[in-house]
Parts: structure tokens; sequence; C-alpha cells
């Protein structure tokens, strides 16, 4: 069977996959929120993988969607919502979203699972950081952070992108 794709899928059947797919990234987010994380803020990420897995199975317009509606919703049930909180989340999955856009315009495979979810992690860090320093802590000691944060950001990225391309290599999600 051929992959669905925005033209061969009805209209009914796209909501109902991005809600799926939406509702499993944040159930992945909740479950992630609930434990404590040795650096403030920092957390694996790993509702991302989803995002990653659509991105390639599905596309770029799909995966932003669950991105978007995983940050929205996850905020909305841990009470982060319109907080700080709120803010890095969002700012740090546009980042993201960013690369996977580029990606989809110079071609998904041309960097593979892993190496997206390497650079989107990064671009993620470097957004939420980039927020933080603007508006929350503008202080020049927040940059003594900033290679504790890269380096949690290349360690996940490349934990969600290992887990992606498994998935990838071996499945096919349709939920």
């Amino acid at each position: 069977m051929n992959e669905p794709s925005w033209k061969t899928v009805e209209y009914d059947e796209r909501d109902w996959l991005i809600a799926r797919l939406a509702a499993l990234a944040t159930l992945i987010q909740v479950i992630e929120a609930a434990f404590p994380s040795p650096i403030p803020g920092v957390k694996p990420g790993l509702a991302n993988v989803i995002t990653l897995i659509v991105f390639f199975q599905y596309g770029f317009l799909t995966a932003m969607w669950v991105s978007l509606l995983r940050i929205l919703v996850g905020s909305l049930l841990i009470g982060t919502f319109l907080s700080p909180a709120f803010a890095l989340s969002l700012i740090g999955g546009l980042s993201s979203l960013l690369v996977l856009g580029v990606f989809s315009i110079i071609g998904r495979w041309q960097a593979g699972p892993v190496g997206i979810a390497v650079l989107s992690s990064m671009a993620h860090m470097l957004g939420q950081f980039g927020l933080a320093y603007t508006l929350l802590i503008p202080h020049k000691a927040l940059f003594n952070l900033l290679p504790v944060l890269l380096a949690a950001g290349l360690l996940f990225g490349l934990v969600s992108g290992i887990i992606a391309a498994r998935v990838l290599n071996n499945t096919r999600v349709d939920l």
C-alpha cells in the first residue's frame, strides 16, 4: 500500500491521523513532564520522536500540525499554558520546525532521521536559549549554561534520531 499524502488521503482521514499522532506525542510529553530533571527545564523530548517519524512518513505539514497541537494540548494538560515554560516550549518547537521546513525543501533523506533530529534538537535548544536570554534572564552568566544545554541537545537529538530511524526502518506507523 502506498503511503498517504495530503493529496491522496481524504480530509477526514487526515484530521484523524493528525489527531491520533498528536495525542500520542502529547501522552509522551505529559509522562515525561512527570519525571524530575537534573537540569531545570531540560527534558529528553521523546515526544519529538513522533514528530520526526511523522515528518518522514507524511511530510512537513503533518509534522507541523502534530508538533504544534502537542505543544498546545500538552501545556494545557500540564498546566503551563501561557506561562514562560509554554513560551520556551513553543519557541523551541518553532525553531525545530524551521529545521524540518528546510529539509522538506532540500530533501528529507539528505541528512536522515539522526542528522535531522540532532539539528532539530540543537535548534530547539538555541531557540529556547535565545528567548530565555532576551526576555527572561538577560544576564551574561546565562552563557555559562549554553555548552551544557547544547551537549544535552546533542545527546537527546542522537537518542531521538536513533529511535526514529529504528522505527522508520522496521515498521510503518499507522494509528
